[in-house]
């Protein structure tokens, strides 16, 4: 049995300027880091006792005995793609799926990851983001960017840079100390509301020339908020006024993006004290994260007091291999 252990990631400044559409144009960046609330994928082979080949349980439970009637769409073209057979596989997780936080492209990763340990291959980092994109974007379709599946396989906190030749993935080098102190600072909370992030993308087909400016606002961002991280005489909480600025702009990206009840939850955080804050994921509901000084936190988290708290931690280590016992296994006549 192989099980994956998979981060979910939040995304700061520059999202959108990861979709392939744009920066193999224009170029791309955005800030992210990964935190501690994961997904779990449990993947092993079923034993020939079943008259179907395969079982899946996730939010519903499927047992197949062709590959082609898997109604999951990951998962069926990961386990063409990968030639995997007579699979038992199970996924948990932390958090909701479609919340703005990757939970897909996390699952997609952290499934890749097992399916590859299975084989008893080796799969690095850069190899399950490539895969998994591909996976995502070329293999089922789905719209999107491609810094989901960067951030769950890399883990940790970092600038991912896009142009036309691709992508790299630069950590962020800031002190323990100061990046402890980002940390408490952020406020996250769950809207309730939850919706496919591919559908948003889709929906928020603004004029193309319109957009592309925006974007070139949102990706000058990320060299401004990299700097005040990196930069220790900068002030900190001027990183929580650009999350106010970022909000703004990627407002204007779609009318998708938000909706009255989410500018109601804004505008509460905001008179409560928050300094800024943004919707995480490509818009439409999900989590909110906002930068709050101690002494305005109190009294955000009263005006939040219908939304769910969800405390967290940084974390620094992507997709990870948790349990790992080979097997032997033979294809099965079915």
């Amino acid at each position: 049995m192989i099980i994956t252990k998979t981060p979910f990631r939040m995304s700061f400044f520059g999202g959108g300027t990861d979709m392939e559409s744009y920066f193999r144009e224009h170029g791309g960046a955005v800030l992210s880091t990964t935190f501690d609330k994961y997904c779990y994928v449990s993947v092993r082979h079923l034993p020939p006792f079943f008259d179907y080949s395969t079982e899946l349980c996730y939010s519903e439970t499927e047992r197949v005995s062709q590959i082609d009637n898997i109604k999951h769409p990951l998962i069926k073209n990961a386990m063409k793609m990968l030639d995997m057979h007579d699979i038992r596989l199970t996924y948990e997780a932390d958090l909701p799926a479609r919340s703005g936080l990757g939970t897909s492209s996390s699952f997609a990763v952290g499934m890749l990851n097992a399916f590859y340990a299975l084989k008893g291959r080796y799969a690095d980092k850069k190899m399950l983001a490539d895969k998994a994109i591909y996976l995502e974007r070329e293999l089922c379709s789905e719209a999107g960017g491609w810094q989901d599946q960067i951030a769950a396989s890399y883990g940790g906190f970092n600038r991912i840079n896009f142009c036309s030749d691709g992508y790299e993935v630069i950590p962020i080098i800031i002190s323990p100390d100061r990046k402890a102190r980002l940390n408490q600072n952020l406020l996250m909370f769950f809207t309730g509301f939850t919706r496919f992030s591919s559908e948003v993308q889709k929906s928020n087909a603004l004029d193309k020339k319109e957009k592309a400016a925006q974007l070139r606002e949102m990706h000058m961002l990320v060299d401004t908020a990299e700097k005040i991280l990196t930069d220790k005489n900068s002030d900190l909480d001027d990183f929580g006024r650009m999350l106010d600025q970022t909000w703004r702009l990627k407002r204007k990206t779609g009318d998708a993006v938000s909706t009255n009840s989410i500018d109601a939850i804004y505008a509460n955080g905001i008179a409560a004290g928050a300094l800024g804050g943004k919707l995480l994921g490509a818009g439409g509901g999900g989590f909110f994260i906002f930068y709050v000084q101690p002494e305005y936190q109190d009294a955000v988290k009263e005006a939040m007091k219908d939304l769910m708290y969800i405390p967290f931690e940084f974390e620094n280590g992507g997709t990870r291999v948790i349990h790992y016992v080979p097997e032997s296994y033979e294809l099965s006549k079915k």
